[in-house]
């Protein structure tokens, strides 16, 4: 086949998949989860339900589809804002205002409960654990983040910390969260007369 064809009926099948992640999450935001069929999905999509079937075996599979691609845009929004922004403690400060931000506007859906399990989960959380793991690791190594607690710990409390914002009222909320958070890996005052004691 020519590459033209190729591209376009990969540009194809891309576009109904989009449409299908984004009508089904639309569909059980408006009517709850056990309402939404294959049958209303190919219908709202545009769709022939052999069609749909062709992408997806089920509900499930699309829902975790779609949810694969949210976590996918968030890990990539994260390290955008690590990128932007200047020092290690600069893009510290980014990630964790980003995710923080991430978890206030996304909480407390039947879709979230339902589809915050799974191996690709389990992938996501591995990796945003990383990714601020080693910003921490910068920060401690130029003298600006404690070095007494491992960077391990340190991003596990940040993580767990800031997922506190899904339930805070406003934005401005959530940045003082975020300057709260940091506040607990300034080192301690202190630190210039001891030695690091991390086990």
């Amino acid at each position: 086949m020519p590459k033209l064809w190729n591209d376009t009926v990969e540009e194809h099948r891309r576009a109904v998949r989009d449409a299908t992640l984004d009508t089904t999450a639309a569909l059980v935001a408006e009517h709850g989860l056990l309402s939404v069929t294959m049958s209303r999905i190919a219908e709202e999509t545009g769709i022939g339900r052999a069609t749909l079937y062709k992408y997806f075996s089920d509900v499930d599979a699309i829902l975790v589809a779609w949810h694969e691609r949210q976590v996918t845009g968030h890990l990539k929004h994260l390290a955008e804002a690590r990128d932007q922004a200047g020092d290690a403690g600069k893009r510290l400060e980014a990630v964790l205002e980003a995710y923080a931000l991430i978890q206030h506007e996304h909480h407390d859906t039947e879709l979230a409960t339902l589809l915050h399990r799974g191996e690709h989960v389990a992938r996501a959380q591995q990796h945003l654990s990383d990714l601020v793991r080693d910003l921490v690791t910068e920060g401690a190594r130029a003298g600006d983040l404690r070095d007494d607690v491992a960077p391990d710990e340190l991003a596990s409390y940040c993580l767990h910390a800031l997922t506190a914002a899904g339930a805070l009222p406003s934005k401005a909320a959530v940045r003082r969260l975020v300057a709260v958070t940091l506040a607990g890996l300034r080192p301690p005052a202190d630190s210039l007369r001891r030695p690091s004691r991390r086990r």
